[in-house]
């Protein structure tokens, strides 16, 4: 159990050197937007757009083909705005220790420090990266809210370098030297649970936030007893811990 609250309160992916946190400061009204490509492997896609009025942004990210799942409970996928470094995603030439996997800190050259959480409610600033309860669950879901944008975040649109970043592959999907690999955040976990899957750079656009979100055809699972997710959740991070990590492939296979 402690290691499970370990992964749930380690700040920003355990990226303490990296994150960057700040006061909200006021912005020029401006939109972004993104359409995420695939690290490591990944299958999945998303989109995102990001309206800015004020000191006050409105997010909307649409997420499919995810890893769906781990020990039957909905796999929790974390995602960050980053800034401060290049702006840019990483190549195949960020894998520097040559496991065929691009970790969360060989990517940070790439696209820097976590400077907004893009969750699904609540906290939003750096220290709140690896909130499992409130990140995206399964293999589809939206994030549709309205966030305070702080100073580092404003700087990194204004700039160029706000770079959206999904977190979590499907193990099966890796290299063997990848898929036995433990994290380079939280060794008690696998690579895949904390490295990049998709990631896009968010640049300056003319898109209008329709009133309430939109209609996108992906939405968060309903239904679900959220107190039971956490719950279950914990029990699967302990698995997890264990080196029971389990993720359900994308191909049917028989049990023996």
């Amino acid at each position: 159990m402690n290691k499970t609250l370990r992964f749930m309160a380690v700040p920003t992916l355990a990226l303490a050197a990296l994150a960057l946190s700040g006061s909200p400061a006021m912005a020029a009204d401006q939109s972004y937007q993104s359409t995420l490509g695939q690290l490591n492997g990944s299958s999945g896609s998303a989109t995102i757009e990001l309206h800015v009025t004020g000191n006050q942004a409105h997010v909307l990210l649409n997420v499919s083909g995810m890893p769906a799942t781990f020990m039957d409970m909905p796999y929790p996928h974390v995602q960050h705005i980053h800034g401060g470094a290049q702006g840019t995603c990483p190549d195949p030439s960020a894998d520097k220790d040559g496991d065929q996997v691009i970790s969360t800190t060989e990517g940070a050259p790439s696209y820097g420090g976590i400077v907004t959480t893009l969750s699904t409610s609540g906290d939003t600033s750096p220290a709140a990266g690896l909130d499992i309860k409130a990140a995206g669950q399964g293999a589809a879901y939206t994030i549709d809210r309205t966030f305070e944008l702080n100073a580092e975040t404003k700087a990194a649109l204004e700039a160029g370098t706000a770079v959206v970043v999904v977190h979590g592959l499907d193990p099966a999907t890796l290299s063997p030297a990848g898929a036995a690999a433990k994290s380079d955040l939280i060794p008690e976990l696998p690579l895949a649970a904390t490295s990049p899957a998709l990631c896009g750079t968010l640049t300056a656009g003319q898109m209008k936030m329709p009133a309430g979100g939109a209609e996108t055809g992906i939405a968060q699972e309903t239904g679900t007893d959220t107190g039971a997710l956490a719950i279950g959740g914990g029990l699967a991070l302990i698995a997890l811990a264990g080196g029971a990590y389990v993720v359900r492939r994308r191909t049917a296979e028989s049990t023996a």
